[in-house]
């Protein structure tokens, strides 16, 4: 099952994830540092309260509303608390733009609500096919989003003033285009009937989830704005250009694993109890570690040719944030679709609030400590310690309700493929290290994965067989 979840929205997501990388590829060249650092808090408070606002949502209609035919009368209720949620939203990022960026807050703001609506409604039509079972036709609607969000910002910097505003709005444009699709997609399958959940029981689910997310503020986003107050938009987009290209690869890979196993795991712990939704968990819980490992390894071996080839000589004096950032996310992943399962599955989400709790202080406190003497590397150091802070947290207290079996066996296994992975693509690359640096991220790039999928091979030929087996038949069957 996390095989096919992952085959079938992996396209999707590695589209959505290439089109992101892509764009600061673009934008770090079309317009200028600082208006690439506006850009990035712009998606930075967008995407905090947009937490706030849909990603709880998204949980508690997976969670209450059932897999198979969507009620109108459960949309309907679930639509109304969409529409108050983000009108509250919306007040609030007008607030927060004054706060974060003064010099510019009216520009500010009305790209952050442009966001925020282009989100919610785009969430809220994707959840609802995700609740149907509809999972190519997902797939297929963030492949269109992805690629919209790429084409637009780029033709609106190249034709109009090339400013983060315009960017901005542009991107929230192909938001919403792919979100009004996939309304029309979704909508035409919904059934008559009542909602299967009250209000009561829809706000006893929501409401905690809405406070995990304003208590994970200092969590998710806090060293960013920090970096704005303490230096400025040029030191946020530093960090930010770094951020993206160390998280992109490792959270497409867990998304695209977790995206059909979270319903998955809710499902049989309602049908056939809890010790068969946390064999799924620890299941993900390898399969996440044997893919994301690797990666986050080979990311640091060639973090320098990375940065040298995509982003310009201004933002190069960082590209030794790669292993903190890549540890900050490898615990994040962990802490969300593993461990955050087990909360979820039991229907206790207020517990999650603190778990973001206590990482958001450590988050915070770190911050304060390490950025005003080291700018974007304290950045760093406070996000990976506030993140493993998050994760031991909820270790505990998921341990507490049901615990996980974790896979050693595996882990060790990974680790080992990893460090191979990751120095063959290192020594592969520095017998190029004189040449233009997309030959040695190339052939670095290619040593590496040939020799992780020839580990692959010796550990696991089953499973290598089964998915050889599995994209041979989806290839016949599309050739058909």
């Amino acid at each position: 099952m996390l095989l096919r979840s992952t085959l079938i929205y992996g396209p999707a997501i590695l589209l959505t994830r290439i089109s992101a990388l892509l764009l600061l590829v673009v934008m770090t060249r079309l317009i200028d540092q600082t208006e690439y650092g506006l850009l990035t808090l712009v998606v930075t408070v967008g995407e905090m309260t947009d937490v706030a606002v849909t990603n709880w949502l998204r949980i508690a209609l997976l969670r209450l509303g059932g897999k198979g035919d969507v009620s109108r009368g459960s949309l309907k209720l679930a639509g109304q608390v969409l529409l108050g949620s983000t009108m509250l939203a919306l007040a609030v990022s007008v607030i927060a733009s004054a706060v974060i960026v003064p010099e510019r807050w009216v520009e500010f703001a009305i790209a952050v609500c442009s966001y925020l609506i282009a989100g919610a409604i785009g969430r809220f039509a994707l959840t609802v096919l995700q609740m149907q079972q509809r999972h190519s036709v997902y797939s297929a609607l963030e492949s269109v989003r992805g690629l919209l969000q790429f084409v637009l910002p780029v033709a609106a910097a190249i034709l109009f003033h090339p400013s983060f505003l315009t960017v901005s709005l542009s991107s929230s444009l192909g938001a919403l285009i792919a979100g009004i699709a996939a309304c029309v997609m979704a909508f035409r399958h919904v059934v008559t009937g009542p909602p299967r959940f009250t209000r009561r029981e829809f706000f006893a689910l929501g409401v905690p989830l809405v406070v995990m997310a304003l208590a994970g503020f200092g969590l998710n986003s806090a060293e960013r704005i920090f970096l704005k107050v303490y230096y400025d938009a040029g030191a946020v987009a530093n960090f930010a250009a770094i951020y993206v290209l160390a998280r992109q690869p490792i959270d497409m890979i867990a998304n695209a694993i977790n995206m059909g196993a979270f319903p998955e795991v809710v499902s049989r712990f309602d049908e056939e109890g809890r010790d068969s939704s946390v064999q799924l968990l620890s299941q993900l819980m390898a399969l996440m570690i044997r893919l994301c490992l690797p990666v986050a390894a080979m990311l640091v071996a060639l973090n320098s040719d990375i940065t040298r080839l995509l982003l310009p000589s201004d933002y190069h004096g960082v590209s030794l944030l790669f292993p903190i950032i890549a540890f900050s996310v490898l615990c994040s992943n962990l802490t969300s679709f593993v461990y955050g399962g087990v909360i979820h599955a039991h229907k206790r989400p207020w517990l999650l609030i603190i778990v973001t709790s206590l990482g958001s202080v450590g988050t915070i406190a770190l911050s304060l400590l390490l950025i005003p003497t080291m700018a974007e590397t304290g950045a760093a150091y406070a996000l990976a310690g506030g993140s493993l802070i998050a994760l031991a947290a909820c270790i505990i207290i998921s341990g507490r309700l049901t615990p996980v079996p974790v896979p050693w066996r595996d882990i060790a296994f990974s680790i080992v493929i990893s460090l191979i992975t990751g120095l063959a693509a290192r020594l592969a690359s520095d017998m190029l290290s004189s040449a233009p640096p997309i030959f040695s991220l190339a052939v670095g790039g290619a040593v590496g994965s040939v020799i992780f999928l020839g580990q692959i091979w010796l550990l696991h030929p089953e499973a290598v067989r089964k998915v050889l087996a599995k994209l041979r038949g989806a290839n016949g069957a599309t050739k058909a």
